[in-house]
């Protein structure tokens, strides 16, 4: 069976989309950059997500890419571990130049999150969720 997952997301330009989830906090592992790629370490598990220019994705995919302006291919879901890191989250998306499209508000009592557009468009969700108010 698979040993691991990754995900792979087309981008306009990737010095800048790394420079942007850099500002937000994202790490890299460099050893696997290209001019036309990245890989993005995501999380205590070391999720990798490649950001790949989009017509090496393009090539990968054999398929068009989707409108992110009007369309979402997928909604990348991460945890956070308090209130006060989505918060924080929220503020470096906006100031790294990111679109919070849904501010930080609490979810059905217990997940307290916001959702954001990265400079692709694609869309992002963080979430807290407090599994002791979960009933």
């Amino acid at each position: 069976m698979t040993k691991q997952i990754w995900l792979n997301l087309p981008v306009k330009d990737v010095a800048k989309a790394k420079d942007f989830f850099w500002k937000i906090g994202f790490s890299f592992n460099e050893q696997h950059d290209t001019p036309n790629s990245t890989c993005m370490v995501v999380g205590e598990s070391h999720f990798v997500v490649m950001l790949f220019e989009e017509s090496l994705f393009t090539g990968f995919s054999q398929n068009k890419l989707t409108d992110t302006q009007s369309s979402s291919e997928v909604l990348i879901s991460i945890d956070a571990e308090s209130v006060a890191e989505v918060d924080e989250l929220a503020k470096k998306v906006e100031e790294a130049g990111g679109t919070v499209f849904s501010p930080p508000t609490e979810s059905q009592g217990w997940m307290y999150g916001f959702g954001f557009a990265d400079l692709d468009g694609h869309r992002w969700n963080v979430l807290f969720m407090d599994f002791t108010k979960l009933s």
